[in-house]
């Protein structure tokens, strides 16, 4: 028995017609909308870039402030820079402000908001998480001078500190340790307590936001698996929250490169000059100094020095996501 096909072919349905763009093309000359970029491009200029290039032009003169005239003085300022051992020693400290505002701000919170997002969000509730996220925050929207007095209070030198108070009621014994005024160590160390205290929110919100988009059967899976927290953390939360990483890493480095508040509040640059970072030595030689274009060099040094640091990160970024995809 013969099937009976249709002989004629069943029209496809047309294409849909391509809908309009949403934003209708200028006919003509486009100079209509340059025009809308005027107004940013004059802000930007005046209060960006020129800044920039007459600070790093003064750096090439010495100048005394005020109406005095500027006499040219070549690379004077930055070969005097380059032998300054309270800019060198300034530099170096840079690097233990690294240490408190990056490098351990960013471990606490992968490992905080791992805990609180694989263990108190799944185990609890979501709200019980996103209270303890709040709370790790909080340090984050305080000014920064509340906190330096609330820190200068507690770490008072004499017998009516805080802390020195709590070491006492435990040792039994008198404790009237100058921490911010009495040596290197202990000034240095406060100084970095106070940074990680209100540094080690940022990380804690950005890798919860990260989190966010973590399918949560990816946890359930691998711990049917028999997986644990550390591998879990290792195999799952690291991987999908490696830009991130990027991200954090590359803005709160900027961020400690420039460091000035907790300096200026907590030491004020002391004991002895000792816990100068560049900001703090570049503020305090165009305050005090008697040449604002050395001010300026060291000013110029951290601009091209956190520049540097900032093509260097995003270069590491591009290549680690050209070699993912």
């Amino acid at each position: 028995m013969s099937s009976s096909l249709p002989l004629v072919r069943e029209k496809r349905p047309k294409k849909r017609p391509a809908e309009p763009a949403r934003i209708p093309e200028r006919q003509g000359s486009k100079l209509g909308y340059w025009l809308y970029f005027i107004p940013g491009a004059i802000a930007v200029g005046v209060v960006i870039f020129y800044p920039l290039v007459r600070n790093l032009r003064l750096s090439f003169f010495h100048w005394r402030g005020g109406r005095a005239e500027e006499s040219f003085a070549g690379l004077e300022n930055w070969i005097a820079l380059f032998g300054d051992e309270e800019f060198l020693q300034s530099f170096q400290n840079i690097f233990l402000v690294i240490i408190a505002m990056v490098i351990v701000p960013t471990l606490l919170g992968l490992v905080i908001s791992a805990l609180l997002f694989d263990v108190v969000g799944r185990r609890f509730s979501g709200k019980l998480s996103s209270f303890l996220r709040a709370t790790y925050y909080l340090p984050q929207i305080l000014p920064i001078a509340v906190a330096g007095v609330m820190f200068s209070w507690i770490l008072k030198p004499n017998e009516t500190g805080v802390l020195n108070q709590f070491l006492s009621a435990i040792t039994g014994n008198e404790v009237t340790i100058n921490w911010l005024g009495g040596s290197y160590g202990t000034a240095m160390g406060s100084v970095m307590v106070l940074m990680i205290w209100i540094q080690i929110g940022y990380p804690v919100v950005i890798f919860m936001a990260a989190l966010g988009r973590v399918e949560p059967q990816l946890y359930e899976a691998a711990e049917l698996d028999g997986a644990n927290w550390f591998q879990r953390f290792r195999a799952i939360t690291l991987p999908m929250i490696r830009p991130e990483v990027f991200v954090v890493s590359l803005t709160t480095t900027i961020a400690a490169l420039k460091v000035f508040a907790p300096v200026f509040i907590l030491t004020a640059g002391g004991p002895n000059k000792s816990t100068y970072v560049p900001s703090f030595y570049a503020y305090n030689e165009f305050i005090n100094g008697t040449d604002k274009g050395y001010a300026a060099t060291i000013a110029s040094a951290i601009t091209i020095v956190v520049f540097v640091v900032a093509v260097i990160f995003i270069r590491v970024q591009n290549a680690a996501e050209k070699k993912e995809a």
